[in-house]
């Protein structure tokens, strides 16, 4: 074996080459660390967009009108004209009751009131006799009394006879039910042959469907602010309603999403503000009206009612992606001039799909990293790339126009 003298013993070679050859890795590796170019990242062009102030509120949809059909008379149920679950028409008819039995109570009644009629005007006939009888002294005056007492009475059978002749012709009118106005029916709980009267509760409910209520709370601080921004709207002798204050030019539109997420393609109107606070929730019950011709909100439904004013301010957009947080709230990481990278905490505002609106932290032409936020670290230097973002989906592409950064002018 080869060996070579270290401090008076001897070292293989072998020994001597394989150290030589670690110093020489380490020395390579520092020098590859200091050559690294910086990492690649998607960088965004901070633009701003018009944006309106915007609230959300959890909604329960309510049937403007909703009637449980009931028995007025008793009776067989004969027939039943309509299709449960289905909509029927104002004045359509739903449920007719025998009428045999009504129909010979309203002969009775008219022949009831032609006999009284009848004996009415005989009575009439004897007390005008008896009128020159009494004046003549030939009757005394306890028969001409008995005389106006028998026309009195005649005259009064009279009157009993024209009720009983009414209320027959509306017992009558009862045997048939109608639908007071157009709606959605639900199920029928009596079938036809079943005997019915008004004691036998609802036969079905009938609900309208368009158009249709939504009611929701607003938080007193919010309703306040708006009131004290439009003082005219509830002061002095042109006081008008609360739900007319906040639908007033310059105030808010209102639209709805649904339960499945998706949103409603017909706006709402303000219809009804309560007149008082709820002591206990700290909250107003505002009521909005929505059209509904397709009949795709049922009553009871859960909605998110979303307010924004017509009125907008220009505020910075940044997509979804970019946005981190941490103890000191949201962040993003900001690209400076030397393509250094600066954390910068924000104030966000409203989210609008895919994308934040930003109340303070940034300004317009500020870049801020979008992917590969994994790989940096503040105060180091980024190699960035320019990407548009989708602002309705967040899908980030190669950017082929410079405008292309700012997506579409957000008006929602």
């Amino acid at each position: 074996m080869i060996s070579t003298l270290f401090r008076g013993g001897w070292l293989p070679i072998s020994v001597l080459a394989t150290s030589a050859l670690i110093l020489t890795g380490c020395s390579e590796e520092k020098s590859q660390h200091r050559q690294t170019p910086p990492p690649a990242v998607s960088a965004f062009s901070v633009t701003d967009q018009k944006v309106g102030d915007y609230y959300e509120y959890v909604g329960r949809s309510e049937a403007i009108n909703s009637v449980d059909i009931q028995a007025r008379v008793e009776g067989f149920l004969v027939k039943r004209n309509f299709t449960e679950g289905g909509t029927v028409d104002k004045g359509q008819l739903l449920y007719e009751i025998d009428r045999a039995p009504f129909e010979a109570a309203l002969k009775g009644a008219k022949a009831q009131l032609t006999s009284s009629q009848a004996s009415l005007i005989n009575a009439r006939k004897n007390l005008s006799r008896t009128q020159d009888l009494i004046k003549r002294g030939a009757i005394s005056q306890s028969d001409y009394d008995n005389q106006v007492s028998s026309e009195a009475q005649a005259a009064a059978a009279v009157q009993l006879a024209q009720a009983n002749l009414e209320t027959a012709q509306l017992n009558l009118g009862y045997t048939r039910i109608y639908a007071p106005f157009r709606g959605e029916i639900g199920k029928s709980k009596f079938s036809v042959g079943n005997l019915i009267n008004p004691t036998s509760g609802t036969l079905a409910t009938l609900t309208s469907m368009d158009p249709i209520y939504v009611t929701f709370q607003v938080d007193e601080r919010q309703l306040i602010s708006h009131l004290i921004k439009n003082p005219k709207a509830r002061s002095g002798a042109s006081q008008v309603p609360i739900e007319s204050a906040l639908e007033e030019k310059g105030a808010f539109t209102l639209s709805l999403k649904l339960p499945n997420g998706q949103e409603y393609n017909q706006p709402g109107t303000f219809s009804f503000a309560d007149t008082q606070v709820n002591e206990t929730m700290g909250t107003l019950t505002l009521r909005a009206t929505f059209p509904n011709p397709e009949g795709i909100i049922l009553p009871g439904l859960y909605v998110t009612v979303q307010a924004e004013s017509t009125a907008k301010t220009p505020l910075p957009l940044i997509p979804q992606s970019s946005v981190q947080q941490d103890q000191g709230g949201h962040f993003v990481l900001v690209i400076k001039p030397d393509n250094t990278v600066e954390s910068r905490h924000v104030e966000l505002g409203r989210r609008i799909n895919a994308m934040w609106a930003v109340k303070s932290g940034l300004k317009p032409g500020e870049q801020i990293i979008v992917q590969g936020l994994q790989k940096v670290r503040v105060g180091g230097k980024v190699n960035p790339t320019l990407v548009a973002v989708n602002p309705t989906t967040g899908t980030i592409s190669a950017l082929t126009k410079p405008e292309a950064t700012t997506g579409q002018e957000q008006g929602h």
